[in-house]
């Protein structure tokens, strides 16, 4: 396939189509809060780290989201334990207060369900990592959600996220993509993003009942979601892997 990256910085009229394109995530994904409140500002704040993939016809099949953020210093240096969360929050506080950033982190990469199996994941990867080094950044980290971990949810992240094939690379095609880039899995963040919610609403999102005790596996969650009906609510915790890439 024949493509065209750009960032929205670049291409700020292709906004809507960028933020509007097609995507496959499980529903109750979308509604943790912190992703909630700062997602949709990386595009109109930090339009420079928004890219996009134009298809020979000018449609966007892939996007590709990152944020600059300060690791070092301000009582931090370690990537977090909260992941995803933790990181959209560091980035939008460094911006705001006007601190340097020297780390980017990936957010997400996402390809369009149609053109999805051609290796756009990893093209989108690449123009991630020399986006982050034209920027003058010389690591990028990635709090990385590994793609066939749904169907092992009862698996702890921490014996999956190191399972390996016969030649010796992740047993997790998105971990596979990212050690292929040069990436080394650094750490597990155990609590990557929190979707707490009443019971209806897990029943409207999923279609389950949501009506014993304990814990749910629900379909393209990593692991099971607890379940506490006689509160009246119900938690989704989700592990994460932390991988490094020097560039």
């Amino acid at each position: 396939m024949e493509l065209k990256v750009s960032s929205l910085a670049e291409r700020p009229e292709m906004h809507g189509q960028v933020v509007g394109m097609a995507d496959m995530w499980p529903e109750f994904l979308l509604h943790d809060p912190v992703g909630d409140a700062h997602y949709g500002r990386i595009a109109a704040e930090l339009p420079e780290y928004v890219l996009f993939a134009e298809d020979e016809h000018g449609e966007v099949v892939a996007h590709a989201y990152s944020v600059p953020f300060a690791l070092a210093g301000r009582e931090r240096g370690e990537l977090p334990a909260r992941g995803w969360d933790q990181v959209l929050t560091w980035a939008f506080a460094d911006l705001r207060r006007g601190v340097r950033p020297d780390t980017v982190s990936a957010i997400s990469i996402v390809v369009a369900p149609h053109a999805q199996g051609g290796g756009l994941s990893a093209r989108m990867l690449s123009a991630m990592r020399d986006n982050a080094r034209a920027h003058g950044f010389s690591e990028v980290v990635a709090p990385v959600r590994p793609s066939a971990k749904h169907l092992h949810p009862r698996a702890a992240m921490e014996e999956y996220a190191f399972r390996k094939r016969g030649d010796g690379l992740p047993h997790d095609p998105w971990l596979r993509v990212h050690i292929r880039a040069g990436a080394t899995i650094h750490a597990i963040a155990p609590a990557s993003m929190t979707v707490a919610a009443s019971l209806d609403e897990w029943r409207e999102w999923t279609g389950l009942p949501f009506d014993e005790e304990g814990l749910v596996e629900v379909p393209g969650a990593l692991v099971p979601v607890h379940c506490e009906p006689g509160r009246g609510y119900a938690v989704y915790v989700e592990p994460n892997v932390w991988v490094r890439h020097a560039l």
